[in-house]
């Protein structure tokens, strides 16, 4: 009994095996109660560390090895659902794929377990309550059981400005829409860029058809985005981000957002929106792609 671990975050080798156990335990903990354990129920979480024990002691596991805090955090947050968590999964899961048809690049052996528990606030006093984590019959149910109401509506209520609506944009504009960023009251969503589709997008902007070529990417992006989640607010423009638009983008646009999201393909734009960022104090979700580069640093004199 020594199964073999992918590891997904070098800071955390000892997570792995411990994953391991808590799935095994929490398929125990289903055919037990018929359920999973209810999202941040103390009592269930306290349930589901007795059945990890005993699985310890059966497997002859070190009891040292298992963090409790951890295991139940994780039962507690065990119904939840993350459009983005998926999307690793997922992609990871196409990359098998991709070796197995290729025959190139050496497989994933046996397991693979994708920690993203930084996610969640430090501090205790802000995880979710089970009043706040409780179903409501909504389509974002399974984040509310991670995450809770309150910061479901936080993301409603966001107003962000996404620039570029290529590659990544399109990945942003899915995540925006599954996670109901903008969807509220107060919340509203600006995407631009001043590209226009062409065929060979196709192939990885996702979000676009065939019958889009020509189109230009934040219009067609926007109406994808709206055909995926109708409540979203969200805009498009087809301005270059640069000094000569900030008659555009000046003042009263940026006091009125709450962040920016850059998906862009060039190191000027990118370097100029952060500045931007810095000047009105807002935070910046950076990405992007420019290919491989090399640079070259002198320090002397």
């Amino acid at each position: 009994m020594a199964p073999q671990f992918v590891d997904s975050d070098f800071a955390k080798f000892d997570r792995p095996l411990q994953e391991h156990m808590f799935f095994q335990a929490l398929d125990r903990y289903r055919t037990k109660f018929g359920r999973l354990p209810r999202s941040w129920n103390k009592e269930d979480a306290a349930a589901f560390y007795e059945l990890l024990q005993g699985l310890v002691s059966e497997r002859q596991v070190e009891e040292n090895v298992i963090d409790e805090k951890l295991a139940k955090l994780f039962a507690q947050q065990a119904r939840g659902n993350l459009a983005p968590v998926n999307s690793v999964i997922g992609g990871c899961a196409a990359q098998e794929v991709m070796k197995a048809c290729s025959g190139k690049f050496s497989p994933i052996q046996q397991w693979f377990y994708f920690d993203a528990t930084e996610c969640l606030p430090t501090d205790e006093a802000f995880l979710p309550t089970e009043e706040d984590a409780a179903p409501t019959n909504s389509r974002y149910d399974g984040q509310v059981a991670v995450f809770g109401q309150k910061f479901q509506e936080t993301l409603a209520n966001l107003r962000y400005f996404l620039v570029g609506a290529g590659a990544i944009g399109c990945e942003h504009l899915k995540h925006f829409a599954m996670l109901g960023v903008a969807t509220g009251n107060n919340g509203q969503l600006f995407v631009t860029d001043m590209d226009t589709i062409e065929k060979s997008n196709l192939n990885r902007q996702f979000l676009f058809r065939p019958k889009d070529v020509g189109s230009l990417k934040s219009a067609a992006a926007a109406a994808a985005t709206i055909k995926m989640n109708p409540q979203i607010k969200i805009t498009p423009h087809e301005n270059r981000v640069c000094p000569d638009t900030e008659k555009v983008y000046d003042d009263t646009f940026f006091d009125s957002l709450s962040g920016v999201a850059n998906a862009l393909d060039n190191v000027e734009a990118r370097t100029y929106m952060d500045r931007r960022c810095v000047y009105y104090r807002l935070p910046l979700l950076e990405s992007g792609t420019l290919g491989t580069t090399v640079y070259y640093y002198h320090f002397g004199n």
